[in-house]
């Protein structure tokens, strides 16, 4: 790992220059806190003075394990306002911008010092007639725990306008004197927790206004230091005596204070341009010292005033107590470094360390260091120009330069091709050129100020600008046709008015104020009027390609190389490129830059720019460049080390090591390294560093190309090498310089691309594409929602992936220091973030986080530019591409794509990551597992189309892995299914070669279409070798599915029918008819019954009659199913032995008489639907007791005549019903035609009405006469059922009863005791044997000699006349009835005799 480190850094070589980037906003500007303290003061003259700006470092911001890490204040003055904002590097701040306002008063330079203690930030303020103090919470003090893992945090500001300023712990009103107000001002806390604030009189000399600690009670006091004496006063100057016009000379111009061994230094830059030191606890003067004695040739600068002058200091352990000293001399302004050493006694002198001079006019700020000073100045044309130097080791006096940034460029180029407007949103909202507040205000001067702007979004800012330019537009056109290109011209001239007005606005809010270096991370930042800039390191390569004219020519030496004759040549060759800088115009180079948009060659695009410059060579540019090349003594050396130095390609991948904090770290160690330099100002800044570099280095390689072009066409002029160099030039040169070209394009590109935004939905979806992937896991993968609104694809590629493997990468080192030296960490941290961009590094992080983060658009654009001319992950490129093609839903293509992909997928780390092999496919090929892998996506996209086909094209890559190969089938037979391609997907099933497989398919064929209704294609199917299989699924899945709901038994029927065995099919529906009959005891499951019993008879019938017959499984028994476990009983033995089950034959006879009782059955259930629960079970007897109970009784006739059954049962219910109509009421009546109506009576014509007791008495007599029997038994019960209930025997029933057994109704008669109807029945009885109505018995012949004999039922008769006899009622009857026993048995005599004699 360090060897790996060593390599990737050794190739950002660092020059001692700096670059100025800015960390522009892309949202509205800060929302600031206002507050306002109004001490009740009035407004005093003279209290103007220049805007100023300032930072405060907190103590640890330069350690990595403090809540404080790069962390910092910085504030900026202007009247009466100061404006403090708290930023972080690490972690973004909440309410971190505060506004104070102190009515009528001015802040005075210096007047803003901001000290922390244990406990407190304490910030204080000198204006010119007051002093204040706010204590705040120190970050340390604001979480309970050390540990801080958010991403964004409170500010110091949070609770600022709680506080109330106007208080005496906060701010007092200065005593000032008839002369006037202090004019600068320093102020510092002691040890003791008191605020001073050193202020300089006007009279001369400085004011001390203490302020005791502000929890303590205490007035304000005041302490006068001069020169002439000491004394303290409450209130009031002492006047002095002034010396000339410009006031006394010991009138301190700039103020600095410094604690030293428990005293107070005060130091002060007075008017005569003398340095003086005062003690603030002796109240003298210790040291003074002339700075004129320091500055050469000093004759007349004694007269001047001075007002320039300034004075910082700075203290070091190492250093001691630095002091540096500006003198403002016109032309000849000079820094002076003194230091101060202690001597003998407790006195102090000091002691010159060096002078710096300067040529710049106007100094707006300096900082010193412990080791340099640096600078900030405005030239006579307004340009900022920074500069640094070290006070001890300098080159002769030489300062380091500083890149500042230049204003947008005021010229806006439009290709013909483009549209004006789109070109100038494209510039005007480029992450790099204006901030949000410029573009604001320029909106509101457009707008003529009818509205102010306050929190738009970046997009919706947008909107603003085009609506309101093109609203301008609209309303000045007077004509109403117009041609194409002066609409064009009259948009130009429009969007330009506007772009004018952003750079007005974006100049004025770039005006620097201040310059801040922070002593314990050594950042140094700008600070502006509308923002802050930061300074980085610059690379070598840039420093020589950025460096100023005067600086390239007296260089002699570069980090780049240790070749001394190198470094001349490649100077030499930097300057050659230089011309070639200035001789491209701006048309020539966006030509180029459109010829690499459009894929074109950058060789020919060189040559067409090459082309132009030899044929306009107006200043005869091309031969200073000629002449130049040849003082390079071996121009392949230097190119080749030039092209060295801009390639950032690395063998090892950036953070291929393991991307977690080491694991011998600890937990408060590893979140502050997942928070380091995470906040969104870092992410903008690190990732616009990066944007630069690529701008700058695009530039440098595009006129490396031209100048190597030119090579070319000059050959052996300038070469003295000869053809060997030119063929190298060619063959190897070129090509790497124009590959670099290619990938600093698509650097700078994707710099300046903005994301898009994404809805969340669609987020999750994704989310869940690359949990099928098995690839949301990976750190590339993460979505982190971004501060920055909108960011760049690179800011958010660093925010969510990049950012943890490059902090990891750097500190995967046990001896890491926990020091965040600024301009060491940032140097390292861009370039390992243009390493991880780089297209040719093996690493594939960045196309991974555009694909997690749902940048389809921006991916696509990514592997267009790299395709044509990068071979690195090649592989992996086609399967983002099909990614974008899958959620542009362009399925063909991304399929096309993702093959592709698969010849790449042992050779690249993404797809070998991709298909990396999982247990259950241990034994598969990495191709197979990569079309698995994509088979998953495509079916959790939602494309079975798309998963058919790769399925189809895969099973020749499987065709020796039969596992393989029956998951292609069968997943091809799912999609299949799924489409309603019912042919295919039985095809496909019959091809699987797994047969565990094969029936899996086979069962969810037979479910799924049968869900469907999709029976016919089940039924046809040839199912080859399968039909016992079909047979036992669609079985298995009908007797262990709800009967009702599904309907196997039919589709087995069906199949059984359809292949014409009829025996089966009928016992299919037996089967189905039995299980109806116990588990669905309703109306429907009885219908459905008899259409089984039906369909089964049906079958049976097309059979021939000794084949007739079906196997039924005796009641109860467990129908086995294949896989089916034993049963057991509650005992845990088994519930049947299966060899020995018992079955029962059943023929079309026994059928048929399932079938009646079935259809007798469903008839009562119609008719009485209660009954239905009961009837399903019933036996034939129990049906034909419901029958008759319900009122069916030509049914219960039926079932007893189907099951030879005893008729009784229906007889007497029918007498029953009878009896209760001939004493029921008229609801009897009615209710009786319901049953009367379901019964068939004979169609007898009958012209009187009938009621419904007729009908009944009449069906009952039909009955009767239609079903006989033998003995005249169905009469007898029905006669003993009426007598029973009381009823008298109708005429009819008597008369048919007596012509077949009047014996038996005698006897009936005599049980019932009716003896008179008794009496008279056997009277007529034996009428009838003496030949008196014979014919109403059954007698054939009466009695004679001749007929056959006759008998009479002697025993009824004689318990008739014992029972007469007994009861003189009945005497009469008796001797009636014994009259006629005597006269018949005088006949019975007289024909024996006859007889006999006869004989």
């Amino acid at each position: 790992m360090t060897l790996k480190w060593e390599k990737m850094a050794a190739a950002a070589a660092l020059e001692r220059s700096f670059i100025e980037i800015c960390g522009f906003e892309r949202e509205t500007p800060h929302r600031f806190k206002e507050v306002t303290v109004n001490l009740g003061l009035t407004v005093v003259a003279g209290g103007k003075f220049p805007d100023s700006a300032g930072a405060f470092h907190y103590e640890e911001s330069g350690k990595l394990l403090s809540i404080t890490s790069n962390r910092f204040v910085h504030w900026s003055t202007s009247g009466d306002i100061v404006q403090l904002v708290e930023q972080s590097l690490d972690t973004n701040l909440l309410n971190n911008a505060v506004k104070l306002r102190f009515t009528h008063c001015t802040v005075l330079p210096g007047g803003v010092h901001i000290q922390e203690t244990l406990n407190n930030v304490v910030i204080l303020i000198s204006t010119n007639q007051s002093i204040h103090r706010l204590v705040l919470p120190h970050p340390s003090r604001m979480y309970r725990s050390e540990l801080v893992t958010e991403l964004q945090m409170q500010s110091i500001f949070t609770d600022v306008g709680k506080l109330s300023l106007q208080d005496s712990p906060y701010g007092a009103i200065i005593p000032v004197g008839p002369i006037g107000s202090p004019s600068t001002a320093t102020s510092w806390l002691s040890r003791e927790g008191e605020a001073h604030y050193a202020l300089a009189s006007p009279a001369g000399g400085i004011m001390v206004v203490t302020l005791p600690p502000h929890d303590t009670q205490g007035s304000m006091s005041v302490l006068e230091l001069k020169r002439s004496s000491m004394m303290q006063r409450l209130s009031g100057w002492m006047p002095s005596s002034i010396r000339g016009e410009h006031g006394p000379a010991d009138l301190a111009l700039s103020l600095a204070v410094r604690e030293l061994e428990e005293d107070s230094f005060i130091f002060a830059l007075c008017q005569d341009h003398k340095l003086r030191m005062w003690s603030f606890r002796e109240q003298a003067c210790r040291l003074e010292a002339d700075m004129l004695d320091y500055m050469p040739a000093c004759k007349g600068v004694k007269r001047l005033s001075g007002q320039g002058h300034r004075l910082r200091l700075a203290f070091s352990s190492i250093t001691g107590l630095c002091l540096c000293v500006y003198l403002a001399v016109p032309a000849r302004g000079q820094f002076i470094v003194l230091q101060v050493v202690p001597t003998n006694n407790n006195r102090y002198s000091f002691e010159h360390i060096s002078s710096l001079f300067t040529t710049q006019e106007t100094l707006l700020d300096f900082a010193l260091t412990s080791s340099d000073v640096w600078g900030l100045w405005v030239d006579d044309f307004n340009n900022t120009v920074v500069k640094y130097i070290s006070f001890e080791h300098n080159t002769a006096g030489q300062w380091n330069q500083v890149f500042v940034q230049p204003p947008p460029d005021e010229e806006v180029h439009i290709g013909v091709d483009q549209d004006p407007r789109e070109t100038y949103l494209e510039v005007l909202f480029s992450p790099l050129r204006f901030t949000a507040s410029a573009i604001v205000k320029a909106l509101q001067i457009y707008c003529r100020g009818s509205e102010r702007i306050t929190n738009v979004s970046w997009e919706s800012l947008k909107k603003e600008v085009t609506l309101a330019v093109e609203s301008e537009l609209q309303s000045s056109v007077t004509e109403f046709e117009f041609s194409q290109e002066e609409y064009r011209q009259l948009q130009v001239e429009f969007w330009s008015k506007f772009h004018a007005c952003c750079l007005q606005y974006q100049e004025a809010l770039s005006t620097p104020v201040g310059l801040t270096v922070s002593p314990h991370t050594s950042m140094v930042c700008l600070l502006k009027k509308g923002f802050i800039s930061f300074l980085l390191p610059c690379f070598a390569v840039d420093h020589l390609y950025l460096s100023y004219d005067e600086y390239l020519f007296s260089e002699e030496e570069t980090p780049i190389t240790d070749d001394v004759e190198g470094g001349h040549d490649m100077l030499q060759m930097v300057q050659c490129l230089r011309l070639v800088t200035d001789a491209v115009s701006g048309e020539m180079a966006y030509e180029m830059e459109k010829a690499l948009e459009h894929l074109e060659s950058p060789e020919r695009a060189a040559e067409l720019v090459l082309e132009n410059l030899l044929s306009n060579n107006h200043d005869n540019v091309i031969d200073d460049i000629q002449n130049k090349m040849q003082d390079i003594r071996n121009p392949i050396s230097a190119m080749m080390v030039l092209l060295r130095e801009l390639d950032l390609e690395t063998d090892a991948e950036v953070g291929g090591g393991t991307i977690a904090p080491d694991a011998g770290q600890n937990l408060n160690m590893r979140i502050s390294l997942s928070q380091l330099y995470g906040s969104s100002s870092a992410v903008s800044v690190i990732c616009q560093t990066v944007c630069h570099m690529a701008m700058t280095r695009a530039v440098f390689c595009r006129d490396l190309l031209i100048l190597q072009k030119l090579y070319m066409r000059f050959g052996d002029n300038v070469f003295l090498g000869g053809g060997g160099q030119l063929l190298q030039l060619q063959q190897d040169l070129i090509p790497r310089c124009s590959h670099l070209l290619s990938s600093y394009h698509v650097l700078k590109h994707f710099s300046q691309s903005l994301a898009s935004s994404v809805p969340v939905d669609i987020i999750d979806a994704n989310l869940q594409h690359l949990t099928v992937l098995e690839l949301s896991d990976s750190p590339a993968f993460s979505t982190i929602r971004s501060v920055l609104s909108p960011q760049t694809v690179v800011e958010m590629f660093y925010q969510t992936v990049a950012r943890k493997i490059i902090i990891s990468q750097i500190y995967s080192q046990q001896q890491s220091s926990t020091l965040l030296l600024w301009p060491h960490m940032v140097s390292n941290v861009v370039h390992l973030l243009a390493q991880l961009l780089w297209p040719s590094n093996p690493g594939f992080q960045f196309p991974e986080c555009l694909m997690a983060n749902c940048q389809h658009i921006q991916l696509q654009e990514y592997v267009r530019l790299i395709s044509p001319w990068c071979q690195v992950n090649i592989g992996s490129c086609h399967f983002m591409l099909a990614q974008c093609y899958l959620a542009y839903g362009e399925g063909q293509k991304a399929l096309q794509c993702f093959q592709k992909a698969a010849t790449e997928v042992e050779k690249e780390e993404f797809l070998m990551r991709l298909t990396g092999a999982e247990e259950d496919e241990a034994a598969s090929t990495p191709r197979l597992q990569y079309y698995n892998k994509v088979l998953r996506l495509l079916e959790d996209v939602g494309l079975p189309e798309l998963v058919i086909q790769l399925a189809s094209l895969t099973i020749n890559e499987a065709v020796s892995d039969i596992s393989s190969l029956a998951a292609l089938w069968t997943r091809i037979f799912k999609h299949h299914l799924d489409l309603g391609h019912n042919t295919e997907a039985y095809e496909a099933l019959t091809q699987n070669p797994d047969n565990s497989m094969k029936l899996d398919c086979l069962r969810q064929l037979v479910v799924v279409l049968c869900e469907r209704s999709q029976l016919q294609d089940l039924v046809q199917f040839p199912y080859v070798n399968l039909h016992d299989e079909v047979v036992g699924i669609i079985e298995s899945r009908a007797r262990g599915l709800d009967l009702l709901a599904h309907n196997y038994y039919e589709l087995l029927y069906a199949f059984h029918i359809n292949r014409h065995n009829y025996r089966k099919a009928g016992t299919v529906m037996f089967e189905f008819g039995m299980r109806l009959g116990r588990e669905v005891r309703t109306q429907l499951g009885l219908q459905k019954q008899v259409n089984c019993y039906l369909a089964s008879l049906n079958c049976l019938r097309l059979i021939r009659p000794e084949f007739a017959w079906i196997v039924q499984p005796v009641s109860g028994a467990v129908y086995e199913r294949p896989g089916a476990s034993p049963k057991r009983n509650s005992e845990g033995e088994f519930s049947y032995e299966p060899g020995k089950r018992q079955v029962d034959i059943l023929e079309l006879r026994d059928l048929e008489k399932e079938y009646v009782l079935s259809r007798s059955r469903l008839t009562l259930a119609q008719h009485h639907p209660p009954s239905a629960s009961i009837a399903g079970s019933a036996t034939a007897e129990e049906m034909v007791s419901l029958l008759v109970q319900t009122g069916l009784y030509d049914s219960a006739l039926s079932v007893c005549q189907t099951f030879t059954l005893n008729l009784t049962p229906v007889f007497e219910g029918l007498a029953f019903k009878c009896i209760k109509l001939q004493f029921g009421g008229e609801d009897t009546q009615n209710e009786a035609w319901t049953w009367l109506a379901v019964n068939q009576l004979s169609s007898v014509i009958n012209t009187k009405e009938s009621s419904a007791t007729d009908e009944a008495w009449r069906l009952l007599a039909s009955y009767l006469e239609r079903y006989p029997s033998s003995n005249g038994q169905h009469q007898r019960c029905v006669i003993s059922k009426l007598l029973s209930h009381g009823v008298p025997l109708p005429d009819w029933l008597i008369k048919l009863y007596k012509a077949v057994d009047a014996a038996s109704l005698l006897r009936l008669y005599l049980h019932f005791d009716l003896l008179e109807a008794a009496a008279e029945l056997v009277l007529e009885y034996v009428d009838a044997l003496l030949g008196r109505g014979h014919q109403y018995f059954g007698i054939q012949r009466a009695l004679s000699a001749t007929s056959s004999s006759v008998w009479l039922p002697y025993t009824s008769i004689d318990q008739l006349l014992q029972a007469l006899s007994e009861t003189q009622t009945n005497l009469s009857i008796y001797v009636k009835v014994q009259d006629k026993l005597d006269e018949y048995h005088k006949l019975v005599d007289q024909t024996t005799r006859l007889r006999l004699a006869a004989r």
